[in-house]
C-alpha cells in the first residue's frame, strides 16, 4: 500500500461573507491511497481560522500519514487526534479503497437513487438586498428549511429579513434556522434571543463565542428559543471531555461537521453522547469539494435523522468536480447513472 496527497484550491463563484471575513478560495488536500491496482480518495479540508488543525505543521502531518499509511485506519485515527480533518480524510480514503468504486462509500437506497434527504437552503451574509435576493431564490427553489447567517449587518436589518419571510410564509410552511457564529455579546445575547422569538425560529446556532461555557450553559437554561452548539464542539478531544461539555451546557441541539470534529468516528461519538442526554443533532458539510460532500452525504443518510441536514454547499465553486449529487426542491439526491469527473484533480 502507498499513499500520496495533493493540494487543491477551490475557487468561490462569488466572494462569500462569513463572520470571520470574506472567502474567495478554500484550500483542501486529497489523500490518495493505492493498493493492488485500486485507489481510495479522502478529502482533508480545513477552514482557515475555524478548524482546530489550521496549523503550520498541517502539511508535515499529511506527509507523516503517507509515510505511515501501513499502520491502518484505526491506528492513524488515534494518532491524528489533534488533526480532525486529516482523521476524516484517512477514514474516507480507506473506505474508498475498500469500496466497489472510489465514491460509493456507504451503499444504500440513497446511492441507488431511490431515496433523498431534506436539506436546508443556506443564505450567506451580505447586504440586505443580497440576502433578500438569496431568500427569494431559496423559496423559489422549493426549500422548506432556510438557514440564515446573521451577525454581519445591523441586527434590525436582519430582523427585517426574518419579517419578510414570515410575512409570506408561516412556520408550518418554512422552517427558519439562524446562525450567529458567536456574534452576540454576552451582555446582549438573551435580549436578542427574546427579540427573535416572534419569528418562530427553529433554532439559533452559537449565539455567543465558544469557550464561554458558563454563560452558554445559563443561556441554554433560560433561552426562549432552541440553541444549537456548533463552534463550541471544535477542538474538544476524547469521549470524556465531550460528555463533560454537553452535560454542562445542555444545549437543545448540536451541529456536527465531520471535517471539524474527527470524521465519521468523531461524529458518532458526539451523537452517542447527545442521544444519551436527549440532545438532538444534525450534520453539516464544511465547504468541502463534492468529493468530501459525497462522503458526508452518504454517511448522513445511513443515520436516518429526519431533520433537514446542512449538505448543500457543492455548487459554490467554479472548479468543483462533476458528480452524481444534485439538489431539487430542497432535497439532495444521488443519480448513480452520472459518472464522476475528477480530471481537474490531476
Amino acid at each position: 500500500m502507498k499513499a500520496t496527497y495533493k493540494k487543491y484550491t477551490l475557487n468561490f463563484k462569488r466572494p462569500s461573507e462569513t463572520s470571520r471575513g470574506i472567502l474567495i478560495e478554500k484550500e483542501t488536500w486529497f489523500l490518495i491511497v493505492e493498493e493492488s491496482g485500486k485507489i481510495g480518495i479522502g478529502e482533508c479540508g480545513i477552514l482557515r481560522t475555524l478548524s482546530i488543525d489550521d496549523r503550520p505543521d498541517y502539511e508535515a502531518k499529511l506527509k507523516w500519514v503517507c509515510a505511515n499509511i501501513h499502520l491502518g485506519k484505526d491506528t492513524l485515527w488515534d494518532a491524528l487526534i489533534e488533526f480532525p480533518s486529516i482523521q476524516f480524510g484517512v477514514e474516507m480514503a480507506f473506505l474508498s479503497l475498500a469500496s466497489k468504486t472510489p465514491f460509493e462509500l456507504f451503499p444504500s437506497e440513497f446511492t441507488l437513487g431511490k431515496q433523498s434527504m431534506e436539506i436546508n437552503g443556506l443564505v450567506w451574509m451580505g447586504s440586505t438586498s443580497f440576502m433578500k435576493e438569496q431568500i427569494e431564490e431559496k423559496l423559489a427553489q422549493g426549500f422548506r428549511c432556510i438557514k440564515l447567517k446573521i451577525g454581519a449587518i445591523d441586527f434590525d436589518k436582519e430582523m427585517e429579513l426574518l419579517h419578510f419571510i414570515r410575512q409570506n410564509f408561516d412556520a408550518q410552511t418554512i422552517e427558519i434556522r439562524v446562525d450567529a457564529n458567536g456574534a452576540f455579546e454576552l451582555n446582549e445575547a438573551l435580549s436578542k434571543l427574546k427579540q427573535l422569538t416572534g419569528f418562530e425560529l427553529h433554532s439559533i446556532e452559537q449565539p455567543i463565542e465558544k469557550n464561554n461555557t458558563d454563560s452558554m450553559a445559563e443561556l441554554c437554561k433560560v433561552t426562549p428559543l432552541p440553541i444549537a452548539l456548533d463552534e463550541e464542539l471544535i477542538g474538544v478531544f476524547g469521549v470524556e471531555n465531550k460528555e463533560v461539555l454537553l452535560t454542562k451546557i445542555k444545549p437543545q441541539y448540536i451541529i456536527l461537521k465531520p471535517s471539524l470534529v474527527g470524521g465519521f468516528k468523531g461524529t458518532l461519538e458526539w451523537i452517542s453522547i447527545a442521544e444519551k442526554l436527549n440532545i438532538k443533532w444534525w450534520i453539516t458539510s464544511a465547504l468541502e469539494s463534492n468529493i468530501g460532500l459525497n462522503a458526508i452525504t452518504q454517511f448522513t443518510y445511513t443515520l436516518q435523522n429526519p431533520l433537514p441536514q446542512g449538505l448543500g454547499t457543492g455548487g459554490l465553486y467554479t472548479n468543483n468536480f462533476d458528480c452524481p449529487l444534485f439538489i431539487e426542491k430542497g432535497k439532495i439526491y444521488y443519480n448513480p447513472s452520472i459518472e464522476w469527473d475528477i480530471k481537474k484533480m490531476r
